[in-house]
Protein backbone atom coordinates (compact mmCIF):
# COMPACT_ATOMS: atom_id res chain seq x y z
CA UNK A 1 0.00 0.00 0.00
CA UNK A 2 2.84 2.90 -0.45
CA UNK A 3 5.54 3.49 -3.01
CA UNK A 4 9.19 2.90 -2.37
CA UNK A 5 10.10 5.93 -0.68
CA UNK A 6 13.93 6.65 1.47
CA UNK A 7 14.59 7.25 4.65
CA UNK A 8 16.72 10.46 5.18
CA UNK A 9 16.22 10.86 9.01
CA UNK A 10 19.56 10.34 10.40
CA UNK A 11 20.71 7.28 11.80
CA UNK A 12 20.67 9.12 15.55
CA UNK A 13 17.12 10.02 15.35
CA UNK A 14 16.14 6.40 14.44
CA UNK A 15 18.40 5.31 17.21
CA UNK A 16 16.38 7.54 19.69
CA UNK A 17 12.92 6.94 17.95
CA UNK A 18 13.54 3.06 18.54
CA UNK A 19 14.77 3.54 22.30
CA UNK A 20 11.50 5.71 23.61
CA UNK A 21 8.81 2.91 21.57
CA UNK A 22 10.92 0.51 23.64
CA UNK A 23 10.65 2.24 26.52
CA UNK A 24 6.94 3.06 25.90
CA UNK A 25 6.12 -0.46 25.53
CA UNK A 26 8.01 -1.93 28.34
CA UNK A 27 5.88 0.59 30.51
CA UNK A 28 2.37 0.98 29.05
CA UNK A 29 2.18 -1.26 25.84
CA UNK A 30 1.51 -4.43 25.01
CA UNK A 31 3.79 -7.17 26.25
CA UNK A 32 6.07 -9.47 23.79
CA UNK A 33 9.01 -10.78 23.45
CA UNK A 34 11.04 -9.81 21.09
CA UNK A 35 12.14 -6.44 19.28
CA UNK A 36 12.21 -7.76 15.93
CA UNK A 37 8.51 -9.06 15.66
CA UNK A 38 7.32 -7.05 13.27
CA UNK A 39 3.33 -6.86 14.15
CA UNK A 40 3.01 -9.42 17.20
CA UNK A 41 -0.47 -7.92 18.15
CA UNK A 42 -3.37 -5.79 16.72
CA UNK A 43 -2.77 -2.65 14.97
CA UNK A 44 0.59 -3.30 15.70
CA UNK A 45 3.63 -3.40 18.05
CA UNK A 46 2.13 0.41 19.83
CA UNK A 47 -1.18 -0.79 19.57
CA UNK A 48 -1.95 2.10 17.51
CA UNK A 49 -1.61 1.21 13.47
CA UNK A 50 1.42 2.95 13.14
CA UNK A 51 4.67 1.22 12.09
CA UNK A 52 7.80 1.16 14.34
CA UNK A 53 9.97 2.12 11.77
CA UNK A 54 10.24 3.98 7.74
CA UNK A 55 9.83 1.12 5.34
CA UNK A 56 9.88 0.58 1.81
CA UNK A 57 6.80 -1.02 1.33
CA UNK A 58 4.97 -0.55 -2.03
CA UNK A 59 2.32 1.97 -2.67
CA UNK A 60 0.98 0.17 -6.16
CA UNK A 61 -0.11 -3.07 -6.27
CA UNK A 62 -2.30 -5.52 -8.33
CA UNK A 63 -3.68 -9.35 -7.98
CA UNK A 64 -0.53 -9.56 -10.51
CA UNK A 65 1.92 -6.71 -9.77
CA UNK A 66 4.04 -6.97 -6.27
CA UNK A 67 2.47 -9.64 -4.84
CA UNK A 68 4.97 -11.91 -3.03
CA UNK A 69 2.49 -15.09 -2.41
CA UNK A 70 -1.14 -15.29 -2.18
CA UNK A 71 -1.99 -18.22 0.27
CA UNK A 72 -5.75 -19.72 0.25
CA UNK A 73 -6.53 -20.38 3.78
CA UNK A 74 -9.00 -22.88 5.20
CA UNK A 75 -12.36 -21.78 6.46
CA UNK A 76 -13.90 -18.49 7.67
CA UNK A 77 -12.43 -15.72 10.27
CA UNK A 78 -12.09 -11.77 10.04
CA UNK A 79 -8.84 -11.69 12.72
CA UNK A 80 -6.40 -9.40 11.19
CA UNK A 81 -2.89 -10.93 10.70
CA UNK A 82 0.38 -10.54 12.63
CA UNK A 83 3.78 -10.95 12.53
CA UNK A 84 6.29 -12.81 14.94
CA UNK A 85 9.65 -14.13 14.21
CA UNK A 86 9.39 -15.39 10.80
CA UNK A 87 6.23 -16.81 10.88
CA UNK A 88 2.60 -15.16 10.32
CA UNK A 89 -0.41 -15.86 12.46
CA UNK A 90 -4.11 -15.60 12.36
CA UNK A 91 -6.98 -17.75 13.74
CA UNK A 92 -10.10 -19.50 11.53
CA UNK A 93 -13.17 -21.17 12.12
CA UNK A 94 -13.04 -24.42 9.66
CA UNK A 95 -16.41 -25.89 9.12
CA UNK A 96 -16.40 -29.38 9.87
CA UNK A 97 -18.16 -32.01 7.50
CA UNK A 98 -18.51 -31.61 3.51
CA UNK A 99 -22.08 -29.87 3.99
CA UNK A 100 -22.84 -26.34 2.97
CA UNK A 101 -22.10 -23.74 5.53
CA UNK A 102 -25.66 -23.09 7.42
CA UNK A 103 -26.53 -22.27 10.99
CA UNK A 104 -26.41 -25.88 12.35
CA UNK A 105 -22.49 -26.34 11.31
CA UNK A 106 -19.92 -27.36 13.70
CA UNK A 107 -16.54 -25.56 13.28
CA UNK A 108 -13.27 -26.05 14.43
CA UNK A 109 -11.86 -22.61 16.20
CA UNK A 110 -8.37 -23.40 14.50
CA UNK A 111 -5.36 -21.40 14.73
CA UNK A 112 -2.85 -21.06 11.03
CA UNK A 113 0.38 -20.25 11.27
CA UNK A 114 2.24 -19.34 7.90
CA UNK A 115 5.98 -18.78 6.85
CA UNK A 116 5.99 -15.05 6.10
CA UNK A 117 8.03 -15.30 3.39
CA UNK A 118 6.72 -18.48 1.14
CA UNK A 119 3.24 -18.04 2.32
CA UNK A 120 3.22 -21.70 3.11
CA UNK A 121 0.74 -23.13 5.93
CA UNK A 122 3.26 -24.51 8.48
CA UNK A 123 0.45 -25.68 11.13
CA UNK A 124 -2.99 -25.11 11.10
CA UNK A 125 -4.17 -26.46 14.82
CA UNK A 126 -7.77 -26.90 16.01
CA UNK A 127 -8.08 -25.19 19.95
CA UNK A 128 -11.71 -25.40 20.59
CA UNK A 129 -15.46 -26.45 19.09
CA UNK A 130 -18.06 -24.19 18.04
CA UNK A 131 -21.66 -26.19 18.06
CA UNK A 132 -23.63 -24.81 14.75
CA UNK A 133 -26.61 -26.47 17.14
CA UNK A 134 -28.83 -23.82 19.50
CA UNK A 135 -25.67 -21.23 18.72
CA UNK A 136 -26.43 -17.50 18.52
CA UNK A 137 -26.64 -15.70 15.63
CA UNK A 138 -23.84 -13.84 14.45
CA UNK A 139 -23.91 -10.67 12.34
CA UNK A 140 -23.28 -11.02 8.42
CA UNK A 141 -20.21 -8.97 8.80
CA UNK A 142 -18.60 -11.16 11.46
CA UNK A 143 -16.83 -15.05 11.89
CA UNK A 144 -16.53 -16.92 14.51
CA UNK A 145 -12.80 -15.88 14.46
CA UNK A 146 -12.54 -12.16 14.54
CA UNK A 147 -10.50 -11.21 17.71
CA UNK A 148 -6.76 -11.40 16.46
CA UNK A 149 -4.38 -13.43 18.23
CA UNK A 150 -1.30 -12.26 20.53
CA UNK A 151 1.91 -13.64 20.21
CA UNK A 152 4.12 -12.48 23.62
CA UNK A 153 7.22 -14.69 25.14
CA UNK A 154 6.87 -17.64 23.51
CA UNK A 155 3.55 -18.50 23.94
CA UNK A 156 0.01 -17.45 21.45
CA UNK A 157 -3.20 -16.33 22.88
CA UNK A 158 -6.21 -16.95 20.66
CA UNK A 159 -9.48 -15.28 21.85
CA UNK A 160 -12.68 -16.34 20.37
CA UNK A 161 -15.01 -13.60 22.68
CA UNK A 162 -17.75 -15.77 24.15
CA UNK A 163 -16.81 -18.80 23.23
CA UNK A 164 -13.59 -19.14 25.31
CA UNK A 165 -9.39 -17.93 25.09
CA UNK A 166 -7.18 -20.40 24.15
CA UNK A 167 -2.82 -20.26 25.26
CA UNK A 168 -0.25 -22.13 23.22
CA UNK A 169 3.16 -22.57 22.74
CA UNK A 170 5.29 -21.37 19.61
CA UNK A 171 4.03 -25.21 17.95
CA UNK A 172 0.64 -24.73 18.93
CA UNK A 173 0.47 -27.04 22.35
CA UNK A 174 -1.98 -26.16 24.53
CA UNK A 175 -1.39 -24.25 27.50
CA UNK A 176 -4.04 -23.50 28.71
CA UNK A 177 -7.79 -23.11 27.74
CA UNK A 178 -10.55 -20.81 29.90
CA UNK A 179 -13.95 -21.24 28.61
CA UNK A 180 -15.63 -20.38 32.20
CA UNK A 181 -16.60 -16.51 30.65
CA UNK A 182 -19.82 -17.47 28.24
CA UNK A 183 -22.06 -15.06 27.96
CA UNK A 184 -25.00 -14.46 25.86
CA UNK A 185 -23.16 -12.40 22.41
CA UNK A 186 -25.39 -10.14 20.34
CA UNK A 187 -23.99 -10.54 16.19
CA UNK A 188 -20.64 -12.45 18.13
CA UNK A 189 -17.59 -11.83 19.07
CA UNK A 190 -15.61 -9.04 18.30
CA UNK A 191 -13.04 -7.46 20.35
CA UNK A 192 -8.86 -8.61 21.08
CA UNK A 193 -7.55 -8.77 24.82
CA UNK A 194 -4.23 -6.49 25.52
CA UNK A 195 -1.94 -7.89 27.28
CA UNK A 196 -0.25 -6.10 30.35
CA UNK A 197 1.00 -6.56 33.71
CA UNK A 198 1.07 -10.36 33.48
CA UNK A 199 -2.85 -9.99 32.66
CA UNK A 200 -5.01 -10.82 29.55
CA UNK A 201 -7.53 -8.10 29.54
CA UNK A 202 -10.75 -8.05 26.77
CA UNK A 203 -14.65 -6.92 27.33
CA UNK A 204 -17.28 -8.89 28.04
CA UNK A 205 -19.92 -6.65 26.42
CA UNK A 206 -22.86 -8.66 25.61
CA UNK A 207 -26.77 -8.64 25.91
CA UNK A 208 -26.77 -8.46 29.60
CA UNK A 209 -23.88 -7.57 32.05
CA UNK A 210 -21.12 -6.11 30.37
CA UNK A 211 -18.08 -6.13 31.78
CA UNK A 212 -14.12 -5.93 31.51
CA UNK A 213 -12.39 -9.20 32.45
CA UNK A 214 -8.87 -9.74 33.39
CA UNK A 215 -7.09 -13.20 32.80
CA UNK A 216 -4.00 -14.75 34.63
CA UNK A 217 -1.94 -14.94 31.33
CA UNK A 218 0.49 -17.75 33.25
CA UNK A 219 -2.89 -19.86 34.00
CA UNK A 220 -6.11 -18.32 32.05
CA UNK A 221 -8.03 -17.83 35.46
CA UNK A 222 -9.74 -15.14 35.84
CA UNK A 223 -7.84 -12.32 37.98
CA UNK A 224 -10.25 -9.62 38.57
CA UNK A 225 -13.80 -8.61 36.36
CA UNK A 226 -14.99 -5.36 36.78
CA UNK A 227 -18.96 -4.21 35.82
CA UNK A 228 -19.90 -1.27 33.34
CA UNK A 229 -21.21 1.50 35.68
CA UNK A 230 -24.37 2.41 33.28
CA UNK A 231 -27.37 0.92 32.48
CA UNK A 232 -27.71 1.05 28.97
CA UNK A 233 -30.13 0.61 26.79
CA UNK A 234 -28.06 -2.00 24.38
CA UNK A 235 -25.19 -3.37 26.83
CA UNK A 236 -23.55 -4.90 23.62
CA UNK A 237 -19.82 -3.68 22.23
CA UNK A 238 -16.99 -4.91 20.52
CA UNK A 239 -14.02 -2.76 21.52
CA UNK A 240 -10.74 -3.43 21.56
CA UNK A 241 -8.83 -2.05 24.81
CA UNK A 242 -5.73 0.89 24.51
CA UNK A 243 -2.94 0.36 27.16
CA UNK A 244 -1.82 3.99 28.38
CA UNK A 245 1.21 5.34 30.71
CA UNK A 246 0.09 8.32 32.55
CA UNK A 247 2.72 10.04 34.68
CA UNK A 248 4.70 6.31 35.12
CA UNK A 249 1.25 4.54 35.93
CA UNK A 250 -0.54 2.06 33.40
CA UNK A 251 -4.28 2.51 32.35
CA UNK A 252 -6.49 -0.02 30.14
CA UNK A 253 -8.83 2.20 28.52
CA UNK A 254 -12.03 0.19 27.98
CA UNK A 255 -15.25 1.97 25.68
CA UNK A 256 -18.23 0.42 25.92
CA UNK A 257 -21.95 1.24 25.52
CA UNK A 258 -22.77 4.65 27.08
CA UNK A 259 -19.25 4.87 29.17
CA UNK A 260 -15.62 4.54 28.68
CA UNK A 261 -13.34 3.12 31.81
CA UNK A 262 -10.12 3.69 32.43
CA UNK A 263 -8.53 0.50 34.22
CA UNK A 264 -5.49 -0.10 36.87
CA UNK A 265 -4.61 -3.63 34.83
CA UNK A 266 -2.66 -4.63 38.15
CA UNK A 267 -6.27 -5.23 40.18
CA UNK A 268 -9.24 -4.14 38.11
CA UNK A 269 -9.40 -0.39 40.42
CA UNK A 270 -11.33 1.94 37.98
CA UNK A 271 -9.35 4.73 37.87
CA UNK A 272 -11.48 7.06 36.17
CA UNK A 273 -14.95 6.84 34.00
CA UNK A 274 -16.80 9.09 31.11
CA UNK A 275 -20.54 8.96 30.08
CA UNK A 276 -21.63 9.26 26.50
CA UNK A 277 -24.10 8.28 24.17
CA UNK A 278 -23.31 5.23 22.16
CA UNK A 279 -23.55 1.40 22.23
CA UNK A 280 -21.96 -1.65 19.91
CA UNK A 281 -18.50 0.16 20.11
CA UNK A 282 -15.99 -0.68 18.09
CA UNK A 283 -13.45 1.50 17.20
CA UNK A 284 -9.74 0.73 19.18
CA UNK A 285 -8.79 4.16 21.22
CA UNK A 286 -5.34 5.90 20.30
CA UNK A 287 -3.48 7.96 23.04
CA UNK A 288 -1.50 11.13 21.52
CA UNK A 289 -0.03 14.40 22.84
CA UNK A 290 -1.58 13.34 26.11
CA UNK A 291 -5.09 12.78 25.34
CA UNK A 292 -7.19 9.67 25.18
CA UNK A 293 -9.13 9.53 21.40
CA UNK A 294 -12.19 7.08 20.63
CA UNK A 295 -15.42 6.56 18.87
CA UNK A 296 -19.29 6.39 20.53
CA UNK A 297 -19.96 4.63 17.49
CA UNK A 298 -23.91 3.56 16.78
CA UNK A 299 -26.25 5.46 15.98
CA UNK A 300 -24.38 8.72 15.48
CA UNK A 301 -20.62 8.21 16.45
CA UNK A 302 -18.89 10.91 18.02
CA UNK A 303 -15.10 11.26 17.94
CA UNK A 304 -14.08 12.33 21.63
CA UNK A 305 -10.71 13.65 23.00
CA UNK A 306 -10.50 12.87 26.65
CA UNK A 307 -7.97 13.96 29.24
CA UNK A 308 -6.79 10.39 31.27
CA UNK A 309 -5.30 12.24 34.46
CA UNK A 310 -9.20 12.43 36.26
CA UNK A 311 -10.54 9.74 38.88
CA UNK A 312 -13.56 9.47 39.27
CA UNK A 313 -17.06 10.21 37.17
CA UNK A 314 -14.74 12.85 34.67
CA UNK A 315 -18.13 13.03 32.34
CA UNK A 316 -18.28 16.77 33.13
CA UNK A 317 -14.91 17.83 33.60
CA UNK A 318 -12.27 16.64 31.18
CA UNK A 319 -13.86 16.14 27.92
CA UNK A 320 -11.21 17.74 25.98
CA UNK A 321 -13.43 18.15 22.93
CA UNK A 322 -16.03 16.12 20.51
CA UNK A 323 -16.45 15.99 16.28
CA UNK A 324 -19.90 14.93 16.15
CA UNK A 325 -20.19 14.42 12.21
CA UNK A 326 -18.39 12.01 9.84
CA UNK A 327 -16.58 9.58 12.77
CA UNK A 328 -16.25 6.07 12.26
CA UNK A 329 -18.58 3.51 13.55
CA UNK A 330 -15.40 0.30 13.00
CA UNK A 331 -12.57 1.59 11.54
CA UNK A 332 -10.08 2.78 14.46
CA UNK A 333 -8.69 5.86 14.59
CA UNK A 334 -4.40 7.26 13.19
CA UNK A 335 -2.95 9.65 15.21
CA UNK A 336 0.54 11.36 13.94
CA UNK A 337 2.10 14.49 14.59
CA UNK A 338 -0.89 16.90 16.26
CA UNK A 339 -3.37 15.17 13.85
CA UNK A 340 -6.12 13.01 14.27
CA UNK A 341 -7.20 10.95 11.03
CA UNK A 342 -10.08 8.35 10.38
CA UNK A 343 -12.43 7.04 7.78
CA UNK A 344 -16.23 6.63 8.52
CA UNK A 345 -17.80 3.17 7.33
CA UNK A 346 -19.73 4.92 4.32
CA UNK A 347 -16.29 6.41 3.05
CA UNK A 348 -15.55 9.80 4.68
CA UNK A 349 -11.68 10.35 5.09
CA UNK A 350 -11.61 13.04 8.45
CA UNK A 351 -8.46 14.79 9.22
CA UNK A 352 -8.94 16.95 13.06
CA UNK A 353 -6.66 18.83 14.66
CA UNK A 354 -5.68 16.50 17.86
CA UNK A 355 -5.55 19.39 20.36
CA UNK A 356 -8.20 21.61 19.17
CA UNK A 357 -10.90 19.53 17.64
CA UNK A 358 -10.84 21.51 14.32
CA UNK A 359 -11.68 19.52 11.07
CA UNK A 360 -8.35 19.98 9.19
CA UNK A 361 -10.10 18.38 5.93
CA UNK A 362 -13.27 15.82 4.89
CA UNK A 363 -12.90 14.13 1.67
CA UNK A 364 -15.42 11.32 0.17
CA UNK A 365 -13.06 8.08 -0.06
CA UNK A 366 -16.19 6.41 -1.42
CA UNK A 367 -16.77 2.91 -0.72
CA UNK A 368 -17.99 0.97 2.27
CA UNK A 369 -14.75 0.31 5.26
CA UNK A 370 -14.62 -1.75 8.32
CA UNK A 371 -10.85 -2.50 8.50
CA UNK A 372 -8.47 -0.12 10.61
CA UNK A 373 -5.96 1.93 8.53
CA UNK A 374 -2.46 1.46 9.27
CA UNK A 375 0.18 4.11 8.90
CA UNK A 376 4.00 3.80 7.34
CA UNK A 377 6.34 5.98 7.12
CA UNK A 378 3.93 9.25 6.10
CA UNK A 379 1.53 7.54 3.98
CA UNK A 380 -1.65 6.07 5.46
CA UNK A 381 -3.82 3.22 3.93
CA UNK A 382 -7.22 3.09 3.98
CA UNK A 383 -8.65 -0.51 2.96
CA UNK A 384 -12.42 -0.81 1.74
CA UNK A 385 -14.23 -3.62 1.88
CA UNK A 386 -14.28 -4.98 -1.69
CA UNK A 387 -10.09 -4.81 -1.07
CA UNK A 388 -9.42 -1.54 -2.80
CA UNK A 389 -7.13 0.27 -0.45
CA UNK A 390 -6.54 4.29 -1.08
CA UNK A 391 -3.19 5.28 -0.08
CA UNK A 392 -3.00 9.07 0.93
CA UNK A 393 -0.27 11.56 2.10
CA UNK A 394 0.21 12.34 6.07
CA UNK A 395 -0.67 16.24 6.63
CA UNK A 396 -3.27 18.56 6.16
CA UNK A 397 -3.65 18.60 2.38
CA UNK A 398 -5.57 15.40 1.61
CA UNK A 399 -3.42 14.03 -1.53
CA UNK A 400 -3.93 10.58 -2.72
CA UNK A 401 -1.16 8.75 -3.94
CA UNK A 402 -2.02 5.15 -5.32
CA UNK A 403 -5.60 3.25 -5.22
CA UNK A 404 -4.91 -0.39 -5.40
CA UNK A 405 -7.58 -3.29 -5.76
CA UNK A 406 -7.12 -6.79 -4.80
CA UNK A 407 -10.53 -7.82 -6.31
CA UNK A 408 -10.96 -9.49 -3.05
CA UNK A 409 -13.59 -9.09 0.02
CA UNK A 410 -11.67 -7.91 3.41
CA UNK A 411 -12.81 -6.95 6.90
CA UNK A 412 -9.40 -7.64 8.53
CA UNK A 413 -6.85 -4.87 9.31
CA UNK A 414 -3.11 -5.06 7.22
CA UNK A 415 0.09 -5.53 9.56
CA UNK A 416 3.28 -4.57 8.24
CA UNK A 417 6.71 -6.54 8.44
CA UNK A 418 9.89 -4.86 6.68
CA UNK A 419 9.39 -3.56 3.74
CA UNK A 420 5.59 -5.60 3.01
CA UNK A 421 2.43 -5.37 3.78
CA UNK A 422 0.41 -8.32 4.66
CA UNK A 423 -3.11 -8.34 3.83
CA UNK A 424 -5.80 -11.35 4.52
CA UNK A 425 -8.60 -11.25 2.49
CA UNK A 426 -11.79 -13.76 2.94
CA UNK A 427 -10.46 -16.67 0.82
CA UNK A 428 -6.30 -15.86 1.04
CA UNK A 429 -3.24 -14.34 3.22
CA UNK A 430 -1.15 -12.03 0.84
CA UNK A 431 2.30 -10.49 1.52
CA UNK A 432 2.48 -7.52 -0.78
CA UNK A 433 5.94 -6.21 -1.52
CA UNK A 434 8.73 -5.26 -4.25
Amino acid sequence: MLLSITDHRPTVLRVISLALLATVLLVAGPQYSRAADAWPIFRGPGGNGVAPLAAQTPIDWSPTTNIKFRTPIPGQGWSSPVVAGDRIFVSAAIPRGDEPVSKKTDFDLSLIILDKQSGQIQKNTALLLHKGSGSPRIHKKNSHASPTPIVSDERIYVHFGHQGTVCVDLDGKVIWKNRDLSFIPVHGNGGTPVLVAGKLIFTCDGKNDPKIVALDSTTGKVAWEVERPVDAPKKFSFCTPTVIDVNGHSQVIAPGSNCVLAINPADGNVIWNMSYTGYSVIPKPVFHNGLVYLSTSYDSPSLLAIDPTGHGDVTDTHLKWSVEKNAPHTPSLIADKGLIYSISDGGIALCVDAETGDVVYKKRVGGGFSSSPVLVDDKIYYTDEAGVTTVIATGKEYKVLAENDLGERTLASMAVDGNALIMRTAEAIYRIEK
